[in-house]
């Protein structure tokens, strides 16, 4: 949830709409912008119900300003999606949903998963990409670590370093070799370091995709995409 990729986001939603619609027009956007410091400390003190109700009360705060739809611009804060739509009016365009939905229409079934330690290491993404029919790989232990690592050393605060890309591009290597038919740039800052050129096979950049799906829901082109089938 920072702001490097906030802002990204906020490019993209309006590249879209202008290239949908020409002319001067731009999106009709409320942004509610958090402090990232703040929920990066909830996340790594396992307060994740703290962020949660902050989650719930920023999404709050959006509906009563008028919006239509929430779009919660981060994959990791996705672990508390359940709490942020509690009691909320309007729905949320998941992002886990968006993804799946766009791996399944490149006839891709194995697809490997990089995001933060959180995304990666724990259940909530990958199960909701599995509850769309998804074999979803991610990297060892170390591997881990290391996209972790730049993540929130480098990326989030703007730093985009050559060698760090090179380390990414191995990291992907090794997940292609493990069988993964295509890769999900599952964290909103790694599209600032990495591109579909760093990979030998797809690649699914989920700011991309969301912004993408966010546009043509707002301007009635698509529904949102189905959520799993639980049972």
């Amino acid at each position: 949830m920072s702001w490097e990729s906030s802002a990204e986001y906020y490019r993209l939603l309006n590249e879209r709409v202008k290239n949908a619609l020409g002319g001067f027009h731009s999106a009709h956007t409320i942004l509610y912008s958090v402090d990232f410091a703040a929920i990066e400390a909830m996340q790594a003190e396992d307060r994740w119900d703290d962020a949660g109700a902050e989650l719930n009360r920023a999404a709050r705060a959006l509906e009563a300003a008028g919006a239509d739809f929430v779009v919660l611009c981060t994959n990791t804060m996705h672990k508390v999606a359940e709490q942020l739509e509690d009691g909320l009016g309007i729905p949320l365009l998941h992002l886990g949903d968006v993804t799946a939905a766009a791996v399944g229409a490149a006839g891709i079934r194995r697809v490997g998963l990089l995001g933060t330690g959180f995304t990666m290491g724990q259940p909530f993404y990958r199960d909701r990409l599995a509850a769309h029919g998804l074999d979803v790989l991610v990297p060892s232990a170390q591997d881990r670590d290391l996209v972790h690592r730049v993540i929130y050393d480098e990326l989030v605060l703007g730093v985009v370093k050559p060698e760090s890309r090179t380390a990414y591009r191995c990291v992907i290597a090794r997940l292609v070799e493990a069988g993964a038919e295509g890769v999900i740039y599952g964290c909103t800052e790694i599209e600032l370091l990495v591109g579909p050129e760093d990979s030998p096979v797809p690649t699914f950049p989920t700011t991309r995709l969301h912004a993408d799906a966010a546009v043509d829901f707002a301007l009635g082109k698509a529904p949102l995409p189905p959520a799993p089938v639980t049972r």
